[in-house]
């Protein structure tokens, strides 16, 4: 580490871009973002796809922190209605650790269906809170109805795939 910090010092001290880089990239909320990026290596040289999940999350956070900081117009921003995209967060991570090998279709099937409740989640909290105006006033109601058609189509699927059993 020792090392690694000193080279860090010699190359800023050269290459003055560098230091203007880690000046912007490498504190507030991008830390937490590192945070997240070095999780999932160490899931990745550790051979533990797992990993991916809180590497995700924690990466997230960092990523939510960073718009309501940069982006938030009134002291509150987004925050009432941001923290419904962890379980989208956590669905990321999952079909990552599925795409590395960890359970394939299980991973990535349940890490689908958490980023479908977290944007419906996402959309029915910035609908009601008044964050989201791409919708109109009739918002709300459009969300919750597409809402119940995934969850009609998701269980007409279920019961076509098992045959009828669970209908």
């Amino acid at each position: 580490i020792l090392i690694l910090l000193g080279a860090w010092f010699v190359a800023t001290k050269t290459v003055p871009s560098l230091g203007e880089f880690a000046d912007t990239y490498f504190q507030g909320p991008f830390i937490l973002v590192w945070i997240g990026a070095g999780l999932l290596l160490l899931g990745l040289l550790t051979g533990n796809p797992g990993m991916a999940v809180p590497a995700v999350i924690v990466a997230g956070v960092g990523g939510i922190i960073w718009y309501n900081e940069t982006y938030a117009s009134n002291g509150q921003g987004a925050w009432a209605y941001m923290w419904a995209l962890i379980p989208g967060f956590v669905g990321v991570g999952s079909i990552i650790s599925g795409l590395l090998g960890d359970n394939p279709r299980q991973n990535i099937s349940r890490g689908l269906n958490s980023i479908v409740v977290s944007a419906v989640l996402f959309l029915v909290f910035a609908t009601f809170f008044g964050g989201l105006t791409v919708l109109g006033e009739y918002g709300l109601p459009i969300v919750l109805i597409l809402l119940g058609v995934w969850f009609l189509g998701r269980s007409v699927w279920k019961s076509f795939r098992h045959g009828g059993d669970n209908a």
